[in-house]
C-alpha cells in the first residue's frame, strides 16, 4: 500500500473532521474514514502517522497524528512485534530530537512527550532504563531540548500516579520502582537544568535577548512542572539531598517563577510522615519550614507596616505560601515540636495570618487553627480528627506531641485570636462604612471556594468556644470589655438603632463563650469551678451594664433580649441577679405597644415574640434557677392578661416556659402546672356552641374563617397543646407499645383535648372535597392553593421562605369600623397551622402510653382523617401519615389493632395505591405525573410544574414506603425473623405484618403497593419497601397460608428482578439480590415456580441452572450464596439488570479516597425500561 498515498487521505480526512466549513454529511463521513484507519492494520496506522507528523503537514494534521500514535500505543501496542515496538521508540526519540530543532509549538512538544512517556509506560522499567542516559543527553543540546525532556519527565510520574485503567497493577509497580531506582539520576538532572536555564534566562535578559531569554524561561517552568511531579511522591529526603528544595526556595523571590515554586512546597508539605520516616525527613520538612516562614515574614512586615506597595500578584503568591504552611501544620507538625523556637515562631506566622485583612489568607489560616486548637484539647485517647491528625503513628506519641504544642498556645495568642473572630462576626454586606472594622476585608457573598457565611461563622464560633473552654478568664474578660465598648458607642451614638449590627454580630459570641465556660462541668461537690467564680464577677458589670439601658425602640429591645437570654448559662451559676433579669424582660414587654395598627409596627410585634421566647430559653439554660420566680412570673403573666398587655400567641410562650421549668421540679410539679395552663383552655376549647356552628359542616367553617379573632384563638389552643406534649416528656419513636403510663402529665386531659380537634380537622379535610369545594368563596378557594414561596421550596430555588408567610398573626387587624374582615393570607396561613400542629397533637397524643387508643372513638378518628383522603393533596397525605400514622402504628397496643390499624389503613392504602399507581404512570409513559395539589394552580412554566409534580409524587410514594417499612419493623413484628426454620405460630400472632396479611382487603392493596414500587424510578423507596418485602418472605416462611406462598414464589419473585432491570436500584439491589436468595433457598423445595422464573430468563439454560444450585449447596456462607444469585441474575439476563450492571461497572481497584454514594439523579428516571424482562408467561 502507497504510505504516502494513505498519508494524504488522513489528512484530508482531518481536516474535514476539524473544519468548521465541512457539512455534516463531510465531517461524519471523514470521522468514519478515521476510525476505519484506527482500527485496521496496526502498521499501516503507524506509518501513516509517523509521516503526518512531518512538520510538512499543518499543526492541525501533525497534533491528531499524534494522537493517533499515542492510541497505537495505549490500545494495540501487543500487536506490534518486540523488534517493531523497539524501532518504535527509537523512531519516537528522534522525533522528540527533530521537533525540538524545528523549534515547534508548544503543543507539538508536548504531544511529543506525551508519546514517549505512553511508549515508556507500556515496555516498562527496561526501555526506560534505556533511555535515561538519551534523555540525559538530549537535555544538553538547547533550552528547546531540555524543556521537552522535561515535559516527558513530567508526563510519566503523571499517568502513573494519577490512576489510569490502561496500566495494570504490577506493570504500575515495576514503572514505578524503576522510576525510584532512577531518582538519582532525574532529580540531580532537574536540579541542573533549573540552575543553568534560571542562570540563562536572566543573563540574556540583562542582554536585552528576550527571545533567547524567554527560551530559558520556558524551560525552566517546564522543569518546576516536572519537579512537582515528582514532589507527589519522591521520597522527602531525596528531594533534600539533590537540591531540589533548595533550587525551588530560590526561586520563591523571583515574580516570573514563584508560583510554580510555591506549588512545589505545597505539594511537599501535605506529604504524610511514612511511618518509618528517620530524622532525615524531619530535617528536609523543617528546612522546607523556614524556607516557607522566611518568605512570609517578608510579605507580612510590608503587609502590616504598610511599607510597600502590594500587588494582586503578590496576594495570589502569599495565599499559595500560606496554604503551603496550613498543609505543613496539618500533616507534619511533629516533625517541629521538639524545635520550641521553630514552633513558637510557626505558630506566630499562622496567627499572623489569621489577623491579616484579607479574607482569604485569614480563612486559610482560621481552618488550621481551628483544627489545632481542637485535637490540642481533644480527649488523650483520641488520635485525630482529620485536620492535625498525623501528629504520630501512635496514640502515645499523639499525645505527646500535643502536650508539646498546647503551652504554646498561650495567653497572647488566644487573646489575638478572639478579638479577630469577634471583629469577623459580621458580613460586609451589612457592616457600616467608617467603623472599626473599616480596615479588614469582612466576608461577603462574593468570595467563592469557602462555603456560605453561615459555615464561616460556625467556624469562627467553634474556635471561640475551644478557647473559651481551654482560657475561660481571657475569653469572658474579651467578650464581656467588647460588648461594653460597643453599647457605649451605641449609646454616644445620635441613631443608635442604625449602627445595631456590631452588638448583633456578637450575641452568638456570647452565647458560645458562656456555653463553653458554664457548661455544667462542676466540682465534685457540685459547687462553681475557681475559673467560673471568677468569671461571675467580671459577668457583674456587663450585667449591670445591660441592665441600665432605657431602651424602647424595637430594634434596640430586641438585642437587648437577646443578650440577657445568653446569660441564661451564668445565671445559673450566680442565682442572685435572676429576679433582675425577669424584672428587666417585662420592663422591655410592657415598653413595646401592644395592638399592631399599621405595618409600620409590625416590628413591635416582632420584638415582644422575642422577648417571650427569652423567657423559653433562660428556662432552658439556667436550669432550675427559675423555680423559686416561677410564681411571680405567673403573677405578672395574669395580670398583663387581665389588662390586656398580652396577646394570645405570647401568652403560649409564657406557659411553655412554665413548662420547662416545672420539669426540672419533678412530675409532681408538671402535673399541677399542666393542669393549672389547660384548664383555663378547656371552658372555651369544650363548649359543645361553637363546635356546633362552626364544625357541623362545610359553611360553618366558612363562616369561622371570618371570626378572626375566634379562629386565630383556636389556633392558639391547639398549638399550646402542641408544646405541652413535646414539653411533657414524651420521647419519638416508643416502641414500647404495651407499656400503659397513666402518670403522663397529659393523660388525663387528652379525652377533653382531642375531640374538637378531630371535628375541627373533619371540616377543614372537607374544603377539598370537589362538591364543596366548587361552593366556597373566593379567599378561601385562593386560601387553598399551594403559595408561591411553596412551590419555590419545592423547585429548590430557596431554602428559605419569604418573611412573613408563615408567620401566624393573632387576628387583630380589623377595620376602620372595629369589624374584622377575612384576609386570603390568614386564612392560608391559618389552614396551615391548624394542620401542622393538629396532626403533631394527634401524632404526639399515640405516644401518651395507652390513654389516646382506650379513649378515644376510633369513629371519630377514622372520620376526621380518612374520610376525605380521595380529596386530599398529596403534599397532605404525606404529612398526615408521617405526624399521625406512623406514630399511631408504632405505639398502638397489639389488642387493639383491629379496632384501629383496620380501620385506618383500608382507605389510606387503597386509595394511595391508585394515586401513586395514576401518577407513576403518567410520568413514566408521558413524563408528567399530574399530581392533585396543582388543580387550579395558574403561573408557572410547564417545566417547573413538572418538576414539582415529580417531587410530590416521590415525597408521597416515599412517605408510604416508610410506613410500609415500619409496620414490617422487627418492633412490631417480634420473633419474625429469617433465622427461624420452624413455624412459631406463636411468632406469627404478635406479627403486625401477619395481622394484616389475614385481612384481604388491607393485604390487595398493600402488597400490589410494594410489586409496584419496584417499578417505580425510584430508588429510596424501593430500599425502604424491600425492608417490609423481608419481613413478608419470613412470614411466609413460618406458615402454611398457600396464597402467601404463592405470593412470595411467583409475584414478588419476579417483581424484584423485574425492579434489578431499573437503574434506580442500583444501591438497593445488595437487599433485593438477598430478598432473591432467600426466596429460593426456602421456598424452591417445595414450590417449582422461582425455578421457572429463573429459567424464564432470556440467556439461562438448565445446565446454567443446576450448576447454580450444584454451587449453592455447597456453600453455608450467605455471602457467597448472595454473590452467586447476583452472578446467575446478571448471566441469566445478558447483563441487562441495569441495577447490577451498574455497581458491576464500578472500577475498584483506585488511589483516590472513595467518594460517597449518592443517589441516583431524578431526572435520568424517565428513560430506563421499566418492562419485562421474559417474565410474561409466569406472571
Amino acid at each position: 500500500m502507497d504510505s504516502s498515498g494513505t498519508a494524504s487521505d488522513v489528512a484530508r480526512a482531518i481536516v474535514a473532521a476539524l473544519g468548521w466549513s465541512s457539512s455534516s454529511d463531510d465531517r461524519k463521513s471523514a470521522m468514519s474514514y478515521l476510525e476505519s484507519v484506527k482500527s485496521g492494520d496496526v502498521r499501516v496506522l503507524a506509518s501513516t502517522s509517523f509521516l503526518l507528523v512531518k512538520k510538512d503537514w499543518p499543526s492541525e494534521v501533525r497534533l491528531h497524528a499524534f494522537k493517533l500514535l499515542q492510541h497505537l500505543v495505549r490500545l494495540r501496542w501487543e500487536e506490534l512485534s518486540p523488534e517493531e515496538r523497539r524501532e518504535f521508540a527509537k523512531v519516537s526519540m528522534d522525533l522528540m530530537n527533530e521537533i525540538a530543532n524545528s523549534s515547534g509549538e508548544w503543543a507539538l512538544k508536548s504531544q511529543t512527550a506525551a508519546l514517549i512517556a505512553e511508549i515508556v509506560r507500556r515496555e516498562g522499567v527496561s526501555l526506560w532504563q534505556e533511555l535515561v542516559p538519551s534523555l540525559v543527553a538530549l537535555s544538553n543540546s538547547g533550552p528547546t531540548h531540555a524543556e521537552m525532556v522535561c515535559m516527558m519527565l513530567r508526563w510519566l510520574p503523571e499517568d502513573i500516579t494519577v490512576h489510569n485503567e490502561d496500566l495494570e497493577g504490577d506493570r504500575r509497580r515495576l514503572l514505578l520502582r524503576g522510576l525510584t531506582e532512577s531518582l538519582p539520576e532525574i532529580l540531580p538532572l532537574l536540579y541542573t537544568l533549573l540552575e543553568r536555564h534560571f542562570g540563562a534566562a536572566m543573563t540574556e535578559a540583562g542582554r536585552q535577548q528576550l527571545e533567547v531569554a524567554k527560551q530559558h524561561a520556558a524551560t525552566v517552568t517546564a522543569t518546576l512542572n516536572a519537579i512537582n511531579a515528582y514532589a507527589e511522591w519522591a521520597p522527602v529526603p531525596y528531594l533534600s539531598k539533590y537540591g531540589t528544595i533548595h533550587g525551588c526556595g530560590f526561586l520563591l523571590s523571583c515574580p516570573d517563577f514563584r508560583l510554580h515554586a510555591c506549588e512545589f512546597f505545597k505539594l511537599v508539605s501535605s506529604r504524610r510522615r511514612p511511618a518509618d520516616a528517620d530524622s532525615n525527613f524531619d530535617s528536609a520538612m523543617s528546612s522546607i519550614l523556614v524556607i516557607l516562614m522566611n518568605v512570609s515574614t517578608e510579605f507580612l512586615r510590608v503587609s502590616e507596616t504598610n511599607s510597600g506597595i502590594i500587588s494582586d500578584s503578590d496576594f495570589e503568591f502569599a495565599e499559595c505560601i500560606c496554604e503551603s504552611l496550613v498543609s505543613f501544620g496539618s500533616t507534619n507538625l511533629q516533625c517541629i515540636t521538639g524545635d520550641s523556637e521553630i514552633l513558637s515562631l510557626y505558630l506566630q506566622k499562622m496567627v499572623q495570618y489569621f489577623r491579616h485583612y484579607k479574607i482569604e489568607l485569614h480563612y486559610q489560616s482560621l481552618v488550621f487553627l481551628l483544627a489545632l486548637v481542637r485535637d490540642s484539647l481533644s480527649k488523650p485517647k483520641t488520635v485525630g480528627d482529620g485536620s492535625v491528625d498525623n501528629l504520630a503513628p501512635g496514640s502515645g506519641q499523639a499525645d505527646n506531641h500535643k502536650r508539646k504544642i498546647l503551652p504554646f498556645v498561650n495567653d497572647e495568642i488566644c487573646s489575638i485570636m478572639l478579638d479577630i473572630s469577634f471583629q469577623r462576626m459580621l458580613k460586609k454586606e451589612k457592616s457600616n462604612p467608617g467603623n472599626e472594622l473599616a480596615v479588614l476585608e469582612l466576608w461577603s457573598d462574593d468570595v467563592e471556594g469557602m462555603g456560605d457565611f453561615g459555615q464561616y461563622r460556625a467556624k469562627l464560633l467553634e474556635l471561640v468556644r475551644l478557647i473559651a473552654s481551654f482560657k475561660p478568664l481571657i475569653a469572658i474578660t474579651k467578650v464581656s470589655d467588647r460588648i461594653i465598648m460597643i453599647i457605649k458607642s451605641l449609646l454616644l451614638s445620635p441613631l443608635p438603632s442604625q449602627n445595631l449590627t456590631i452588638l448583633e454580630s456578637m450575641q452568638l459570641a456570647v452565647e458560645n463563650v458562656l456555653g463553653a465556660v458554664f457548661d455544667g462541668q462542676n466540682d465534685e461537690n457540685g459547687s462553681a469551678s475557681d475559673a467560673q467564680l471568677a468569671s461571675c464577677r467580671i459577668l457583674e458589670g456587663l450585667l449591670q451594664q445591660l441592665l441600665s439601658l432605657k431602651w424602647s425602640e424595637p430594634e434596640l429591645v430586641e438585642v437587648l433580649g437577646h443578650y440577657l437570654e445568653a446569660l441564661g448559662p451564668f445565671l445559673k451559676y450566680y442565682p442572685d441577679a435572676v429576679e433582675s433579669v425577669i424584672k428587666k424582660l417585662f420592663e422591655l414587654l410592657t415598653s413595646l405597644p401592644i395592638a399592631v395598627k399599621d405595618p409600620a409596627t409590625s416590628r413591635s410585634r416582632h420584638a415582644r415574640l422575642h422577648i417571650c421566647t427569652a423567657f423559653i430559653r433562660l428556662a432552658k439554660t439556667a436550669d432550675t434557677r427559675l423555680l423559686p420566680h416561677m410564681k411571680g412570673i405567673a403573677d405578672m403573666v395574669s395580670y398583663l392578661q387581665k389588662e390586656g398587655q398580652l396577646l394570645r400567641g405570647e401568652h403560649n410562650l409564657f406557659g411553655e416556659s412554665f413548662l420547662i421549668i416545672a420539669s426540672a421540679a419533678g412530675p409532681q410539679q408538671q402535673q399541677e402546672v399542666m393542669t393549672w395552663l389547660l384548664e383555663p383552655l378547656s371552658s372555651q376549647w369544650t363548649q359543645i356552641e361553637w363546635q356546633n356552628m362552626y364544625l357541623s359542616d362545610p359553611s360553618g367553617l366558612v363562616k369561622l374563617c371570618g371570626e378572626t379573632q375566634f379562629m386565630w384563638s383556636l389556633f392558639h389552643t391547639v398549638t399550646f397543646f402542641e408544646k405541652a406534649l413535646k414539653r411533657s416528656g414524651v420521647k419519638k419513636g416508643n416502641l414500647n407499645v404495651n407499656n400503659s403510663t397513666p402518670s403522663h402529665p397529659l393523660a388525663s386531659h387528652l379525652p377533653w383535648m382531642l375531640p374538637p380537634l378531630l371535628k375541627l380537622l373533619r371540616a377543614m379535610h372537607s374544603l377539598w372535597s370537589p362538591s364543596v369545594t366548587q361552593l366556597l368563596p373566593g379567599e378561601i378557594k385562593s386560601a387553598m392553593i399551594m403559595t408561591d414561596a411553596e412551590r419555590t421550596s419545592l423547585l429548590g430555588e430557596s431554602t428559605k421562605m419569604p418573611k412573613g408567610t408563615i408567620t401566624f398573626t393573632d387576628g387583630l387587624q380589623n377595620t376602620k369600623d372595629g369589624n374584622p374582615e377575612p384576609n386570603e393570607t390568614d386564612i392560608r396561613n391559618w389552614l396551615k397551622g391548624i394542620r401542622d400542629s393538629g396532626y403533631n397533637v394527634l401524632g404526639l397524643s399515640t405516644t401518651v402510653g395507652d390513654s389516646f387508643f382506650r379513649c378515644m372513638d376510633i369513629e371519630a378518628v377514622d372520620l376526621a382523617l380518612v374520610e376525605n383522603i380521595q380529596s386530599m393533596e398529596f403534599r397532605h397525605i404525606r404529612q398526615l401519615v408521617h405526624s399521625i400514622l406512623i406514630p399511631l402504628v408504632k405505639n398502638c397496643p397489639s389488642d387493639l389493632w383491629d379496632i384501629w390499624l383496620k380501620r385506618l389503613m383500608y382507605p389510606l392504602l387503597v386509595y394511595s395505591h391508585q394515586a401513586l399507581r395514576i401518577s407513576w404512570s403518567g410520568l413514566l409513559d408521558e413524563g408528567r405525573a399530574k399530581v392533585p395539589d396543582f388543580n387550579g394552580v395558574l403561573g408557572g412554566s410547564d417545566l417547573k410544574v413538572e418538576v414539582m409534580e415529580e417531587k410530590l409524587l416521590r415525597g408521597l410514594t416515599r412517605e408510604i414506603s416508610t410506613l410500609l417499612s415500619v409496620l414490617g419493623g422487627p418492633g412490631l413484628n417480634p420473633g419474625l425473623n429469617s433465622e427461624q426454620s420452624s413455624k412459631d405460630s406463636n411468632a406469627v400472632s404478635t406479627s403486625l405484618v401477619g395481622f394484616l396479611l389475614k385481612n384481604k382487603d388491607i393485604a390487595v392493596p398493600m402488597l400490589s403497593l410494594c410489586l409496584d414500587a419496584f417499578r417505580w424510578t425510584d430508588g429510596e423507596s424501593t430500599i425502604k419497601v424491600a425492608s417490609f418485602c423481608g419481613a413478608v418472605v419470613n412470614l411466609a416462611m413460618l406458615t402454611d397460608n398457600v396464597e402467601l406462598r404463592q405470593f412470595v414464589c411467583k409475584d414478588l419473585f419476579s417483581g424484584i428482578i423485574q425492579g434489578l432491570a431499573l437503574e434506580s436500584n442500583a444501591f438497593t439491589s445488595a437487599d433485593l439480590v438477598s430478598l432473591c436468595r432467600e426466596i429460593f433457598v426456602n421456598f424452591c423445595k417445595d414450590d417449582p415456580t422461582p425455578r421457572q422464573i429463573l429459567l424464564s430468563l432470556p440467556c439461562i439454560t438448565p445446565q446454567d441452572l443446576a450448576a447454580f444450585e450444584e454451587a449453592l449447596g455447597k456453600t453455608s456462607s450467605l455471602k457467597e450464596q448472595k454473590q452467586l444469585m447476583r452472578s446467575l441474575l446478571l448471566v441469566g439476563t445478558g447483563n441487562q439488570l441495569k441495577a447490577l450492571a451498574v455497581q458491576k461497572s464500578v472500577n475498584v481497584i483506585t488511589n483516590v479516597v472513595a467518594r460517597p454514594r449518592s443517589s441516583i439523579s431524578a431526572s435520568d428516571s424517565r428513560t430506563e425500561d421499566g418492562g419485562a424482562i421474559g417474565l410474561a408467561v409466569i406472571m
